[in-house]
């Protein structure tokens, strides 16, 4: 779809086709190498290193924020320069506070019923979502703290907090909403986009020409007509406009289905890890990509105002393909050996406690744990 959605603009704007699609591939085997590593390095890694991981990502965030460091485009300062390739900070940290926070909540179980330990989370919370909409990346701040949110839910955090929490968001993103007067144009145009069609109003009109005439089987592969200079960079965000024009009905709804499909494994997995952090990691890492693609389609169809978020996995990126591979690499990591070290455990110490030496026990289980 990529080469579908590209093709136009790219032949346009580089005089080479190909131009995203081979870029894409890159960033493909970047991300299929990933995936192989993440599979390979045990998920108990993450967990030891989860602290070192956060301040690092959080380094990244700052370091972003500096003229002749970040890079500007689109209006966003939100990406770090590397040779022809650029990396996205914010994508880094969708990781780095999973991680960190399936930790937290392992160790601390049922720390998010004091009101204390909640709060001193959320200044955390609020720090991050700080530092992306400094850049601004207004669609990242809400995937990553909707993660973040969803892992405190299931962490067992008390009703009355979550209302609290929920205030204080409203409150946050009102006050972002009347500082920067783009983003109120972007909610006016999604409850009207035809007070201006050429301006504010222009994408999300020409994503919703895209689907609305889509019959259930499209138009065919390559045939859309809103990617002819129309849909404005139909390869990224707007993608899935492009699969229903040209794949239909059934081009959409397959591809929602395998999203679920995927999403369902995750929870199915988190639900039966008996190892409280891989429980934790697989729930973060499946939150992340469920908000993510409701979001990105929710913008797509005009049910929520534009937030410049990509399709998993299928819109153009390389820093969201490379991290959504790694993450699903770890989640298979974790699919794998889980368990399997919990028996591991429960076996060895099992037969220690068999020839009564409850020293070597004590042992193990104290070395174990380096």
């Amino acid at each position: 779809m990529i080469f579908s959605a590209s093709m136009i603009w790219a032949e346009y704007k580089t005089g080479n086709e190909y131009y995203y699609l081979i870029r894409q591939g890159l960033f493909f085997i970047v991300g299929l190498i990933g995936f192989i590593v993440a599979i390979k390095i045990p998920y108990t890694f993450w967990e030891k290193q989860a602290n070192k991981i956060f301040i690092v990502c959080i380094i990244l965030l700052i370091l972003v924020l500096i003229p002749g460091i970040g890079l500007v485009r689109g209006g966003a300062r939100s990406w770090i320069g590397i040779g022809d390739f650029s990396i996205q900070p914010a994508e880094f940290m969708k990781v780095g506070f999973v991680i960190f926070t399936a930790k937290f909540l392992a160790n601390n179980e049922g720390i998010m019923r004091s009101n204390k330990y909640f709060y001193l989370y959320m200044l955390v919370v609020g720090l991050i979502f700080g530092l992306i909409l400094l850049q601004p990346d207004f669609g990242s701040a809400i995937i990553l703290v909707s993660g973040v949110v969803l892992m405190l839910f299931a962490g067992g955090i008390q009703i009355k907090n979550i209302v609290i929490g929920g205030c204080v968001a409203i409150a946050g993103i009102a006050a972002m909403i009347l500082i920067a007067p783009y983003r109120l144009e972007r909610i006016q145009s999604f409850l009207d986009p035809w007070q201006d069609p050429l301006g504010s109003g222009f994408q999300i009109i020409q994503s919703l020409y895209a689907i609305s005439p889509a019959s259930l089987f499209g138009y065919g592969l390559f045939n859309s007509k809103q990617k002819y200079f129309y849909l404005p960079e139909p390869q990224n965000d707007f993608i899935f406009a492009i699969i229903c024009e040209e794949l239909g009905i059934i081009g959409g709804l397959i591809v929602i289905l395998l999203f679920a499909v995927l999403i369902y494994i995750g929870y199915k997995l988190s639900k039966s890890c008996k190892d409280l952090f891989a429980s934790y990691l697989s729930f973060g890492f499946t939150s992340l990509l469920m908000v993510q693609v409701f979001i990105n389609i929710a913008v797509v169809i005009g049910l929520i105002p534009v937030t410049g978020v990509t399709l998993p996995f299928i819109s153009y990126g390389g820093s969201s393909l490379v991290i959504s591979m790694f993450m699903m690499g770890i989640i298979v990591n974790i699919m794998r050996n889980a368990d399997k070290d919990l028996d591991f455990e429960y076996k060895k110490e099992k037969k220690l406690k068999k020839f009564k030496l409850p020293f070597l026990t004590k042992f193990y289980k104290k070395h174990s744990d380096k």
